[in-house]
C-alpha cells in the first residue's frame, strides 16, 4: 500500500473522530471505553499524541517508563496525557495536526491508521454511536495488528483461526473460520469483542471476548 493512500485513510478518519469529539458531551467525554481504565478524554488525547512524538520527547518518554512493559508504558503515557490536556486543547490539537504526515519514531506509517480505526471504536461503541470504517483501511490495519499480536496479547488467536471478510477480497489465517466485516475481524485480531451479530462461524469460539 502506498503512503499516500494511507495518509489519506488516516487524515479521514482523524477528521471524523474530530467529529465526533466535537459533538458528544462533556459527561461523554467522561465515559469509559473498550480499553480498560481509558475514558474517551485519554485515548482522544493519546490519539492525537502520534504526530507529536519526534525523537526529542522519546528520551523523555523512555526515562518516565524505565523497567515497565510495552503495555504499562502505554497505559502511564495515556494517563499522562489526558491529566495534563483538556477537552479544548485536545480539539485544538486535532485541528493543527490534521493532516501530519508525521508518527512516532520506530513505527510505521500504518501504526497512526491503527490508531485512528480501532480507537475511534473504542469510544463510539460505548456511546452507542456507530461508525463504520472504510474496509480496505481496515484491510491494511488488520495485517498490520496480526504482526504486532504478541504486543497486543492475540498472538495465540491469529495463529488459531482462518479470517474471512465478507466486504473485501481478505483471507488470512488457518483453522476454524470467523466471517463477518473487515472492520469487526480487525476488531478481533486486536483483541476487541467484535459485534456477535456480525461475525460467524466456528473460530468465533475461540474468540475470548465473546466467551
Amino acid at each position: 500500500m502506498d503512503k499516500a493512500t494511507l495518509w489519506t485513510w488516516i487524515h479521514a478518519e482523524r477528521a471524523a473522530l474530530a467529529a465526533t469529539l466535537a459533538e458528544i458531551t462533556p459527561e461523554e467525554w467522561a465515559h469509559d471505553t473498550l480499553c480498560p481504565g481509558w475514558t474517551v478524554h485519554d485515548i482522544a488525547a493519546h490519539v492525537i499524541s502520534n504526530p507529536q512524538i519526534g525523537w526529542g520527547e522519546m528520551g523523555g518518554l523512555m526515562a518516565r517508563n524505565l523497567g515497565r512493559s510495552y503495555n504499562a508504558m502505554i497505559f502511564r503515557e495515556v494517563k499522562r496525557l489526558g491529566a495534563r490536556e483538556t477537552r479544548e486543547s485536545i480539539l485544538a490539537d486535532f485541528d493543527r495536526f490534521a493532516t501530519s504526515t508525521r508518527h512516532v519514531p520506530t513505527t510505521t506509517t500504518v501504526e497512526p491508521l491503527i490508531d485512528a480505526l480501532l480507537h475511534h471504536q473504542d469510544i463510539v461503541r460505548p456511546l452507542g454511536r456507530p461508525h463504520e470504517m472504510p474496509p480496505e483501511a481496515a484491510a491494511v490495519a488488520a495485517d498490520r495488528v496480526r504482526r504486532l499480536a504478541p504486543l497486543m496479547g492475540t498472538r495465540r488467536l491469529v495463529r488459531s483461526v482462518r479470517m474471512v471478510a465478507t466486504d473485501v477480497a481478505w483471507t488470512r489465517g488457518e483453522g476454524p473460520t470467523i466471517e463477518g466485516p473487515m472492520q469487526e475481524l480487525l476488531m478481533v485480531a486486536s483483541g476487541r469483542r467484535p459485534d456477535p451479530a456480525l461475525v460467524s462461524g466456528e473460530g468465533t469460539a475461540l474468540v475470548p471476548a465473546l466467551a
